[in-house]
C-alpha cells in the first residue's frame, strides 16, 4: 500500500477536533529551535507550554532514554524498577515528601491528589463527618478529566459534562477573606496553582499561601499545591513553594518532570500517603522505567545552582525586553509571572487578540502561548541561551509592529 499524503489538512480529516492547531508542523528541534516540514526556523519561547524545560533533543536526556531503552521498557506494577525508584529517592530528597506516587500526565496527578484528600478524611473522620469539600479558585486549571474540570475554576471547560462532581466551591484568587470563608469543618482539601497559569499567569501572593496554610492546618484539611506547570525549576526554585515558604501537604508536578516524555508525579508525607493503601488507587504506567529514567535525569541536571540561578537571571532578562517593546508599542497593559512563566496583559486596545498575535508572531518565527484571549505567555526553556532571547524578542517587536500598522492602515481606510 502506498504510503498517503501527509499534510495540515489530514488533521481535519482524521483526527477529532478538540485542538486548532498552527499551519506549520515541527518536524525538528534542537536546543530553542524549531523546524517545521518546509525547512524554516523558529524560536520557541513556549517550551511545550512549560514541558521542555531544558529544551529539545538534549543530549543527556537522549543517552538516558536510550540506555533505558536497551534494557527494560515496561513492567506492570506487580513488580517495582530502578529508575522509578532512583527517580523516587531524588524527589524526596530534595523536598519536604517522604513518597512519590507516579501517573502519566498533570490531570492524573491532579485527579490522584484529590481522590487521596478525600481518602484521608474519609479513614481520619469517617464517612458521617461528611468532610469532603473542596476549595478552588476562580480561573484556576487542573486538568481535564472530569473530577479536574470540575475543581478547575473555568467553568467552559467543564459545560456540557455534567452531572459534575459534588461538593466544590471555588473563590477568587488571591482573596484572603473569601477563602477563610470558605474554608471549614467539612473542607478536606484546598488546592491551589502557586501561580495561576491558564488562568492569565497571576503569582498567588506569599500573604494568601500563607493563610490557606493556617487554615488548613486548623481545619485538618489537605494543602495541595498544583505545580504541573510552576515545578522543575519553573519559577527559579525546583517547586514554587520553596520560593514562598510555605509547604503544602501535597504537591503535583508534570509537564517539564519529563522534558516531553509524559510522565507525572504526586509527592507527600508518609503520613498522608499511607492512606492509599495497596489496592486503592493505581495506574498501569505510571512510573514506566523509560519515563522514570528521563526524569530522573532532568530533576538531576535542573536542581543545580546554575540551571536555577539562570532562570532568575533569564527572567530579568525577558522582563527587561518586553519593558523596552512596551516603552516603543505600548501593548501591554501589564507584565507579571515568576521566573520563566511571565504573562504579558494586553493593553485595552489590542485586547482579545492574543491568538493573533501568536499567529503573527509565528510568521515572523517565533512560537508564543497565550493564557486567554487577553494575555500573552512566556515560557521558554530554563537554558536558553541570551542571544536566542535577543534574537526573538527582535523578531517578536517586528510581528507587533507589523500589526500596529495594519490596525493603523483598517483605521484610516474606515475613516
Amino acid at each position: 500500500m502506498a504510503t498517503p499524503h501527509i499534510s495540515r489538512a489530514t488533521f481535519n480529516s482524521v483526527m477529532v477536533p478538540v485542538y486548532a492547531p498552527a499551519q506549520m508542523i515541527p518536524v525538528r528541534a534542537q536546543g530553542s529551535r524549531v523546524w517545521d516540514e518546509q525547512g524554516r526556523e523558529y524560536i520557541d519561547l513556549t517550551s511545550g507550554i512549560a514541558v521542555t524545560a531544558l529544551g529539545h533533543a538534549h543530549p543527556q536526556l537522549i543517552a538516558a532514554l536510550t540506555r533505558q531503552a536497551e534494557q527494560l521498557w515496561h513492567a506492570s506494577n506487580v513488580y517495582t524498577n530502578l529508575p522509578v525508584l532512583r527517580l523516587a529517592t531524588r524527589l524526596t530528597e530534595a523536598t519536604f515528601a517522604d513518597n512519590a506516587f507516579f501517573v502519566n500526565s498533570g490531570a492524573e496527578a491532579n485527579e490522584a491528589a484529590l481522590k487521596l484528600a478525600r481518602r484521608v478524611a474519609y479513614d481520619r473522620f469517617g464517612p458521617d463527618a461528611k468532610k469532603t469539600r473542596i476549595v478552588s479558585f476562580s480561573e484556576s486549571f487542573h486538568g481535564r478529566t472530569l473530577f479536574a474540570v470540575s475543581v478547575g475554576g473555568q467553568p467552559k471547560y467543564s459545560e456540557g459534562f455534567g452531572p459534575l462532581p459534588a461538593d466544590i466551591s471555588h473563590v477568587p484568587f488571591n482573596d484572603i477573606d473569601a477563602a477563610l470563608s470558605a474554608i471549614d469543618a467539612q473542607t478536606c482539601a484546598v488546592i491551589v496553582e502557586p501561580v495561576l497559569g491558564e488562568g492569565g499567569v497571576i503569582p498567588a501572593t506569599r500573604e494568601f499561601l500563607e493563610h490557606l496554610r493556617s487554615a488548613c492546618s486548623k481545619h485538618e484539611a489537605l494543602l495541595i499545591f498544583d505545580e504541573v506547570q510552576t515545578g522543575i525549576g519553573r519559577t527559579g526554585t525546583l517547586f514554587a513553594y520553596m520560593g514562598f515558604d510555605v509547604t503544602p501537604d501535597v504537591l503535583t508536578t508534570a509537564k517539564a518532570l519529563g522534558n516531553g516524555f509524559p510522565i507525572g508525579a504526586l509527592l507527600t508525607t508518609s503520613g498522608i500517603g499511607k492512606h492509599f493503601s495497596v489496592g486503592a488507587h493505581g495506574s498501569t504506567y505510571g512510573g514506566n522505567p523509560l519515563a522514570a529514567a528521563v526524569a530522573d535525569r532532568v530533576v538531576e541536571l535542573v536542581n543545580t545552582p546554575p540551571i536555577l540561578e539562570g532562570v532568575r537571571d533569564r527572567s530579568h532578562s525577558v522582563f527587561a525586553s518586553l519593558r523596552s517593546i512596551n516603552s516603543r508599542t505600548g501593548m501591554f497593559r501589564e507584565l507579571r509571572g515568576m521566573g520563566l512563566l511571565i504573562g504579558a496583559e494586553l493593553s485595552d486596545s489590542y485586547r482579545g487578540r492574543s491568538r493573533e498575535i501568536m499567529s503573527a508572531a509565528l510568521d515572523e518565527g517565533v512560537m508564543l502561548l497565550n493564557a486567554g484571549p487577553d494575555v500573552l505567555r512566556f515560557a521558554p526553556a530554563l537554558n536558553i541561551p541570551y542571544a536566542c532571547l535577543d534574537e526573538a524578542f527582535i523578531r517578536f517587536e517586528a510581528a507587533l509592529n507589523r500589526l500596529s500598522r495594519a490596525k493603523a492602515t483598517a483605521t484610516v481606510a474606515v475613516k
